[in-house]
């Protein structure tokens, strides 16, 4: 919940060299801007991707405050972010709920980010793996291997988030492999080889780099460092 519609003018103004420098490197980048910047954003046609933080499960009907996924499409939004720590904790969202979310955004070819992660209890008592099976399990379940093309996945360990905590590249690196495991065993070794897994939690330009030489880590889900287009192409810059 950051940047007003000026503020986000100003960002694409100034995002050119780290467009520049995406392309150079063969790294892919976008932004997901909150509901009232999304087309201002969008229609500045910088060439990044430009991604919902959440969506709606249903196309249309009596559901006040929410955003429907045609709604998105009209204004030439095509991804989104799921079940992102912040959504499942101030907004009671569940996997079950997630899991309808992607159904719906496959079947409309939006593409998802899709978020896993475990507390800081949790993780203090050894049941990282248990959380993020189940998330990700109950989250993708019914999925049909080839429609894996359109799903992200995102590792975001909640104890790291905003606090300056960031997990070890071991850890991130652990994790994330486990991710790729689950995935061989629910959809099979070429959904796992070709799924692309970030690891989003404190990452910052000084740090993104160590993450990015990990194996089974394929980007990062980045958040206040993504915020001054100065910080943002340095992330790209030390990817």
């Amino acid at each position: 919940m950051n940047h007003l519609i000026g503020d986000a003018k100003k960002f694409t103004s100034k995002i050119g060299p780290a467009v520049k420098k995406a392309k150079e490197k063969n790294i892919l980048i976008g932004v997901a801007p909150s509901y009232l910047c999304l087309k201002e954003v969008h229609d500045a046609n910088t060439g990044i991707i430009v991604s919902a933080q959440d969506v709606h499960f249903a196309n249309h009907g009596a559901y006040t405050g929410f955003v429907s996924i045609p709604m998105l499409k009209d204004i030439g939004i095509n991804w989104t972010i799921l079940g992102h720590s912040e959504r499942r904790l101030y907004a009671d969202e569940t996997s079950l709920n997630c899991n309808r979310k992607v159904h719906s955004c496959i079947n409309n070819d939006v593409k998802v980010i899709y978020c896993v992660g475990e507390t800081l209890t949790q993780f203090e008592s050894n049941l990282t793996n248990v959380i993020v099976k189940e998330q990700l399990t109950i989250g993708l379940m019914d999925l049909k291997p080839e429609q894996l093309k359109n799903v992200v996945i995102a590792y975001e360990p909640v104890w790291s988030i905003g606090t300056g905590k960031n997990a070890s590249e071991e850890i991130a690196q652990n994790v994330c492999a486990y991710i790729r495991g689950l995935i061989k065993t629910e959809f099979g070794a070429e959904a796992a080889d070709n799924i692309q897994i970030l690891y989003g939690g404190s990452v910052k330009p000084e740090n993104i780099h160590s993450y990015m030489t990990c194996k089974d880590i394929d980007g990062a889900l980045v958040g206040g460092a993504s915020l001054d287009p100065d910080s943002f192409f340095a992330l790209v810059e030390n990817m």
